[in-house]
C-alpha cells in the first residue's frame, strides 16, 4: 500500500556538529564507492537527482529527516567526500558564497576530470543558465542561496540548488539530471520539492508558457520607448485584469501566495535586450539584468496586450517536511554509524581483492526491505 502525505514544521536554526559531518563524510565515502563500484556513475546521479533517494541518504548519513539543512549539509559532505581520481566524479559550488565559486570550480574539475576545454565552457553555462531559470523563469518566491552541480568524467551532470521564502522561512528544492533537460526552458525539472502548493506561481518554463515565452521575447526586441507605451496603455484599461497580478502589493517582493507586479521594469537591461535582439527566450533570459520582475513585466504585457497568458501553475511535484537540527526523532547513535563506516570499508577493501562476499551480503538484505512506491 502506498504511502502519501505532507508534514509542514518549522524552520529552526543550528549548525551541524563536527563530529556529525567528520562521521557523516566517512560513511558517504564508503557508500558512493560501493555504489559506483556495483552500478555507475550515471547511476548515483539519477538516484540523486531523485528527491525521494536523496532525502533517504541524508537520513542514512545520521542527518534530521526534517531539516532543510539537508539539502546544503548532505552536498556539503558529498563534496568532500567524493575524489575525482578515485570515483570519478567531482561536486563544485555549495551555500551562499561558495556558489559564487562554482564557474572556477567547475573549470578545475573539468581539468581532473580530463574534459575538454568546451565541455568545460559548456558545463558553466549548464551551471549559470539552471540558477538563471530557477531564480527567475519560476517565480514562487523562493530565491536561490544555495547551487551545487555533479560531474562525472563522461560530462553528465546532476544540479541540485535550493532557495528560501523570507515570508514564512520554508525552502524549496530544485533537481536537475542532463539526461532529462534537453531544453533549460521547457519543463527541464528532474523534481521540485518543498512545501504545499503555493495559490499562484509564475512558471514560465511550462509548456503552457511556450507562447508567452516567444511573445516576450518579441517584445523584448522592440525599442524600449514603445515598450513604456504598452506597460502606461495597460494601467489605466486593465485594471480589472491586473488584480491576478497584483493582489497584495509587497515591495520586498513577494506574500504568500502573491507576486508582486512592478511598477518599473529594468530599462538598462529592456535596452540591452534590444540592441542583443535575442533569437529566443533562453538567449533574453541570458542577459544581464533580466530578472524576475521584468520578465513578469514583459509576461503581463504579453498576456494582456497580446492574449498569451503564462502559467500560473506551482511547479513544485513533491512535498517534504522542512524543520530543525535537533536530534529529532532521535539522536544519532555514533557507534552505529561508527560500525557501518567499518563495514563497508571492509566491504571495499576485501572486494578490491577478489572476496565479494560482505557486499553480495548488502545485496541480501535489500531483499528483505520493501521497495518503495511513488509517494505522491
Amino acid at each position: 500500500m502506498p504511502r502519501t502525505g505532507t508534514a509542514a514544521l518549522p524552520l529552526h536554526y543550528g549548525k551541524a556538529p563536527q563530529w556529525l559531518t567528520r562521521r557523516m563524510t566517512r560513511l558517504a565515502r564508503r557508500i558512493i564507492t560501493v555504489f559506483i563500484e556495483e552500478y555507475s556513475q550515471q547511476t548515483l546521479l539519477a538516484r540523486l537527482s531523485d528527491p525521494h533517494w536523496f532525502q533517504a541518504l541524508g537520513c542514512t548519513l545520521g542527518y534530521d529527516w526534517h531539516s532543510s539543512g539537508l539539502t546544503t549539509v548532505l552536498t556539503a559532505v558529498l563534496k568532500q567526500a567524493t575524489e575525482p581520481a578515485e570515483h570519478g566524479i567531482a561536486v563544485c559550488g555549495g551555500k551562499g558564497r561558495l556558489s559564487r565559486q562554482t564557474p572556477i570550480e567547475i573549470t578545475e574539475a573539468a581539468q581532473h576530470l580530463n574534459l575538454s576545454t568546451a565541455t568545460a565552457h559548456r558545463l558553466r553555462y549548464v551551471s549559470r543558465i539552471s540558477a538563471k531559470v530557477d531564480n527567475t523563469a519560476v517565480q514562487a518566491g523562493y530565491p536561490l542561496y544555495h547551487h551545487v552541480i555533479l560531474i562525472t568524467e563522461k560530462a553528465e551532470w546532476a544540479i541540485i540548488q535550493q532557495g528560501m521564502n523570507i515570508q514564512d522561512r520554508t525552502a524549496r528544492r530544485y533537481h536537475w539530471r542532463s539526461q532529462n533537460a534537453r531544453d533549460f526552458l521547457v519543463e527541464p525539472h528532474n523534481a521540485i520539492v518543498g512545501d504545499a502548493k503555493r495559490q499562484i506561481a509564475l512558471d514560465m518554463t511550462a509548456r503552457q508558457s511556450l507562447q508567452c515565452q516567444k511573445t516576450s521575447t518579441d517584445i523584448a526586441k522592440e525599442e524600449p520607448a514603445k515598450i513604456r507605451r504598452m506597460l502606461k496603455s495597460i494601467r489605466p484599461k486593465h485594471q480589472k485584469s491586473l488584480q491576478e497580478w497584483v493582489r497584495c502589493i509587497n515591495p520586498t517582493n513577494y506574500v504568500v501566495d502573491t507576486l508582486y507586479m512592478p511598477r518599473n521594469l529594468n530599462w538598462k537591461a529592456i535596452k540591452q535586450a534590444y540592441e542583443f535582439q535575442p533569437r529566443n527566450y533562453e538567449e533574453l533570459l541570458n542577459i544581464t539584468g533580466i530578472g524576475p520582475a521584468t520578465i513578469r513585466g514583459l509576461a503581463l504585457i504579453s498576456q494582456l496586450i497580446y492574449g498569451n497568458a503564462p502559467s500560473w501553475k506551482d511547479p513544485v511535484k513533491y512535498s517534504f517536511a522542512y524543520g530543525g537540527k535537533d536530534g529529532v526523532p532521535y539522536p544519532v547513535n555514533r557507534q552505529a554509524m561508527d560500525e557501518s563506516i567499518h563495514f563497508l570499508q571492509n566491504a571495499i577493501e576485501n572486494a578490491r581483492m577478489g572476496s565479494r562476499e560482505k557486499l553480495k551480503a548488502l545485496r541480501r538484505l535489500r531483499g528483505y526491505v520493501p521497495l518503495d512506491r511513488e509517494i505522491k
